[in-house]
């Protein structure tokens, strides 16, 4: 497990799926992701299966919130497309329970991969694409210390209109920086 002050990381298991199921379905989640076609159990249920194939820093982590005594499974996030020779890695996050939005959780996760990436991976440079439209989304990520470093023009294509995709990154000095630390 990876904790954080209100939350932890952990990794993904049978019983997770079908929550990622309904919120990978219901269009007010869905819409600040990549995913756009309606998703069957079955479908997750062989991604699961083919979990075990792909390199254990890059499988996504459920994001769990303490809820009393216990935990409640919110979301996941993980590393994609990490490069070992440039030392850069991908973010990515769903906070699928809609009552636990805009409480800081996607920030805490954000940041808890930032140590995971920095410290433990040793990445150089983290980076995520967020659609223009996100706020929340992008308002956390500059929370993290993400910096914007570019814009794809009119990238993103849903709901019959097109709409750019930002480009955010934080490097391990920006990073360093923001906990204090002396390099």
């Amino acid at each position: 497990m990876i904790y954080g002050e209100r939350i932890r990381l952990r990794g993904v298991e049978h019983t997770d799926l079908p929550a990622f199921v309904a919120w990978l379905n219901d269009p007010d989640v869905r819409r600040n992701l990549a995913a756009y076609w309606p998703m069957s159990l079955a479908r997750e249920e062989r991604w699961f299966s083919e979990l075990a194939n792909r390199p254990v820093h890059e499988q996504p982590l459920v994001i769990e919130a303490r809820d009393g005594d216990g935990w409640l499974h919110i979301g996941n996030c993980g590393f994609h497309n990490i490069d070992w020779v440039h030392r850069n890695a991908e973010l990515g996050i769903m906070i699928g329970v809609k009552d636990k939005w805009n409480q800081g959780y996607g920030t805490e996760a954000i940041q808890l991969l930032q140590r995971v990436g920095f410290e433990t991976l040793n990445l150089h440079r983290l980076y995520l694409r967020v659609y223009e439209r996100n706020g929340a989304g992008i308002r956390a990520y500059e929370k993290a210390g993400f910096v914007h470093e570019g814009r794809q023009r009119q990238a993103q294509y849903d709901e019959g209109n097109y709409s750019d995709v930002l480009l955010m990154s934080i490097l391990r000095p920006e990073w360093d920086a923001l906990q204090g630390n002396l390099q």
